[in-house]
């Protein structure tokens, strides 16, 4: 039987990316710079607004596992595409990535593959509309206990928690790794997630959860709190790992009542998708391989560095190369 470095569990998402200026925005009536749910209709009407578009697999969690497989992590993701052009797209360009993605797309009557159009103003703020479609049908059944019960880590995608059914196939995930041996954790995702299932979050995280990883916004929302001292103090002492990413300012991580602060080099980005994503992507791989966690930020923000150099939400230069440069493989 197989066994995984890393699996991740979220959705499946096709991303759509095009350029757009400010004006085009509040045209559309997009908000900038947030992620927005959106109806079949209007996900509709945006496709077809977008000029220039460059499709690409995404997905939070599954952009991390990408890119993880790109370090070199034997990887696998859980997550429901259709049996369509997009959701064939999908399941080929994850294996593709060398990344096993382990549900075959659901032929039937199904929802369509979910997909999400970002538009990346030229300041490389992106606003993301996304159509979940049967991403968010994603439930136990979808969870092979063969793949969660034989990974070494186990990442799991907060926005899953919208539906019960994505809810219970988080805690299937996160106990089956455990009695495997192995470690869960949580990529929060986004403030407004939190605001909508804080409860649930904070009753996963200290219950069932290893590690978490999230940004400023997130940590603080956690808690209801401006102050991020105190949202990381909080979260740290229901979890044994934090790891909060806060863009220019650097990397904290709380470990066992230990503290490491780790800089990042000020770049602007080209375009800002997928920065926390392959962030997570490094700083795993380097818990997989037995790092310390200064080591595991540091290889976190080479990853982010590189995705935020160019179009798209995964890495496209030789990532072992660029550790090796920085003296980190």
């Amino acid at each position: 039987m197989k066994t995984y470095q890393l699996v991740g569990i979220g959705n499946a998402v096709v991303d759509v990316i095009s350029q757009a200026d400010d004006s085009f925005l509040e045209l559309m009536g997009i908000e900038k710079g947030i992620m927005q749910l959106i109806e079949q209709e209007r996900g509709e009407v945006l496709y077809a607004s977008m000029e220039g578009r460059v499709q690409t697999p995404g997905g939070s969690v599954a952009n991390t596992i990408a890119g993880a497989g790109a370090l070199g992590l034997d990887s696998a993701f859980i997550g429901r595409v259709h049996d369509d052009a997009l959701g064939r797209f999908y399941a080929d360009a994850m294996n593709e990535d060398g990344v096993d993605f382990v549900n075959p797309p659901v032929p039937g009557g199904e929802l369509p593959t979910s997909r999400s159009m970002i538009f990346v103003s030229p300041d490389g703020e992106r606003s993301m509309n996304t159509y979940l479609g049967i991403s968010s049908e994603l439930s136990s059944a979808d969870v092979s206990a063969d793949v969660a019960g034989n990974s070494q880590l186990m990442f799991l995608e907060g926005y899953l928690f919208d539906k019960e059914k994505g809810k219970a196939a988080f805690l299937e995930a996160a106990r089956t790794c455990h009695n495997g041996g192995g470690k869960a954790g949580i990529a929060i995702s986004d403030p407004f997630c939190v605001e909508r299932h804080r409860v649930d979050f904070l009753l996963l995280i200290e219950n069932e959860l290893d590690f978490v990883i999230g940004n400023e916004a997130e940590i603080k929302s956690l808690f209801e709190t401006d102050d991020l001292e105190e949202g990381l103090a909080k979260t740290a002492a229901i979890c044994p790992l934090v790891v909060c990413t806060r863009s220019g300012d650097g990397v904290t991580v709380l470990h066992d009542g230990q503290r490491i602060d780790v800089p990042v080099e000020k770049v602007v980005p080209v375009d800002a998708t997928g920065a926390g994503d392959q962030f997570a992507a490094g700083f795993l791989y380097g818990m997989a391989t037995g790092r310390d966690y200064e080591t595991c930020a540091r290889i976190g923000n080479v990853c982010a560095r590189e995705v935020i150099s160019h179009i798209g939400p995964r890495p496209e230069a030789n990532m072992q190369e660029l550790l090796r440069a920085e003296g980190l493989l």
